[in-house]
């Protein structure tokens, strides 16, 4: 009886750790691998209010990647489903995109090192684009 519970928890384990289907890697590796090379337009949504802000000028566009592109997410423990976010961000490469929040990537719950959140909402707000 004793090797049998040995032998689920040790199999619940490798499901637990199998479900998590992600690794600590870099924001750009993430986009990358999406085939993303040449970020042309870049949309911020505010999870809370809903209103969005499109980046269509070279320079914005580079100045926000270089924020965010080396930021390295981890995956979480718990891969529970959550409601809500506090931004979403869409990367296009012409009509290729890459979708994200800060806290989910590819339906897998991250923690960011540093933490994505202060450094999009300061853009976020300090961005002079029309809002839509």
């Amino acid at each position: 009886m004793k090797k049998f519970l040995n032998l689920i928890l040790l199999v619940s384990l490798f499901l637990v750790s199998a479900c998590t289907n992600g690794k600590t890697q870099s924001l750009e590796t993430f986009y990358k691998d999406a085939k993303i090379e040449s970020i042309d337009k870049v949309v911020i949504q505010n999870g809370s209010t809903g209103a969005s802000k499109t980046i269509t000028t070279l320079e914005q566009i580079n100045e926000f990647v270089s924020l965010i592109k080396d930021i390295q997410f981890t995956p979480q423990d718990n891969q529970e489903k959550r409601v809500g976010w506090r931004y979403g961000i869409t990367l296009f490469d012409r009509e290729k995109e890459f979708k994200f929040t800060l806290s989910e990537i590819d339906n897998t719950y991250y923690d960011s090192n540093p933490d994505i959140y202060p450094i999009v909402d300061n853009y976020y707000k300090q961005l002079e684009v029309l809002e839509e």
